[in-house]
């Protein structure tokens, strides 16, 4: 084959990047056409984890304090970000693939087969973001006791992106890896044990007290995002150094990026 041959069967970069952003401009509009649901199962969870623990539990004579209301906001926020990376790319892959496949249509793109996933997660981390948005007010009107909530916006424009994009990724490799069948599995044994295993509820510096579990629970990519919203939004001295966040962030988006994109290439070519 010649090299013009080559240069005609490759998409330039120029029709590569039209076709990204005509296919986020898609993913993007369906998003708003259909906002309500989308508001919907990001605002659920959330709304049920601050009205219970910071409402209800004060009510009924529960202890509840205004600092853990302060401590339980971030991982909140840390809890619907993630989510989202599970709703927004895994579910809607395992369908492609499984279902409907869609996949085929948006591969024929003039786009390179990574760069169609790069979109599905550019995509993902956007409604990330969104979400993350979204929990804040809940935080600011529903609990009964004062929210002591000391924005620190360096870190929390920075932790935001960083940590919607690893959703992004790590949604990209489950979906890569799922069977529609699977699905309830997925629930069960991914997202519950990452959920309650997060450091969503209580500081990481707080399991000192169970040492292996503290150790081991460092392999759950949501607990440095939990402690990465903790520094941005409620400094204390029990949370993890931010200079471990950002590197197991930015980490753990590299390994779940290769990982991802290397599953979705293979049930592509299948």
């Amino acid at each position: 084959m010649t090299t013009t041959t080559l240069a005609q069967v490759r998409p330039s970069r120029q029709a590569a990047t039209g076709a990204f952003v005509a296919l986020l401009a898609r993913d993007l509009a369906v998003l708003l056409k259909t906002i309500r649901a989308f508001l919907l199962r990001t605002i659920m969870q959330p709304l049920l984890f601050v009205f219970v623990f910071t409402y209800v539990f004060p009510k009924i004579g529960q202890r509840i304090t205004g600092d853990f209301s302060t401590l339980i906001v971030p991982g909140v926020v840390a809890i619907a970000v993630i989510f989202q990376g599970i709703q927004a790319v895994a579910l809607p892959l395992v369908q492609d693939f499984g279902y409907t496949r869609e996949i085929e249509d948006r591969v024929m793109a003039p786009l390179p087969v990574w760069g169609v996933a790069l979109e599905k997660m550019a995509s993902g981390a956007v409604q990330g973001i969104l979400a993350a948005a979204v929990v804040f007010p809940l935080a600011a009107f529903i609990p009964v006791s004062t929210v002591h909530l000391h924005v620190n916006w360096p870190i929390l424009l920075t932790v935001v992106p960083l940590a919607a994009y690893l959703s992004a990724a790590l949604g990209l490799f489950v979906g890569t890896r799922t069977a529609p069948q699977q699905v309830p599995l997925l629930f069960s044994v991914i997202v519950i044990p990452i959920t309650f295993l997060g450091a969503t509820y209580y500081p990481w510096g707080a399991l000192k007290a169970i040492p292996w579990l503290k150790w081991a629970v460092l392999v759950n990519p949501l607990v440095y995002m939990s402690e990465g919203f903790r520094q941005a939004l409620a400094p204390q001295r029990l949370h993890m150094n931010l200079a471990m966040i950002y590197l197991a962030l930015i980490a753990y988006s590299a390994l779940l990026t290769w990982a991802g994109l290397s599953g979705f290439r293979k049930r592509v070519l299948a």
